[in-house]
């Protein structure tokens, strides 16, 4: 069972060295559930990522709340699949628009990872959140059509 997010900020903020961070980080991303390699197709490519970066999405009804989106992921990368799991404990399993209520780049600033990766892997998580955002989109779309 992976950590929810509650849970992943308090663990960083009691870790005091960056240097311990990123273990934690990688060791968030080891956790993550492998991801089919027919699952590492362009369609779930993420683009804007550095790392190569696959994220597959589950759609499912859920009545009056909406869709209910699930993610899989993937990357070449263990800080970038330590990323990935942040995003999930954030998003997956979420209702699409509670998805779209939640500022991932707050809670991005909030554990500090911000100022502590790279311009690219930086970019890379804005443009992992833009599409969860963009499958949560297009989720509520369909179930309203």
């Amino acid at each position: 069972m992976m950590a929810d997010i509650h849970e992943i900020i308090d663990n960083f903020s009691v870790l005091d060295d960056w240097d311990d961070r990123y273990r934690y980080l990688i060791e968030l991303g080891r956790e993550l559930p492998p991801l089919a390699p027919s699952a590492h197709t362009d369609v779930n490519k993420v683009q804007g990522c550095a790392s190569q970066v696959w994220l597959e999405t589950d759609v499912r009804p859920n009545g009056a709340d909406g869709p209910v989106l699930t993610f899989a992921g993937d990357s070449d990368a263990h800080i970038v699949r330590g990323l990935i799991a942040v995003l999930f404990a954030t998003f997956s399993g979420k209702a699409a628009k509670d998805i779209l209520s939640v500022d991932a780049l707050a809670l991005f600033e909030k554990m500090g990872l911000r100022e502590h990766l790279t311009p690219q892997r930086s970019n890379g998580f804005r443009a992992m959140v833009e599409r969860i955002r963009s499958e949560a989109r297009a989720a509520l779309a369909g179930a309203a059509a």
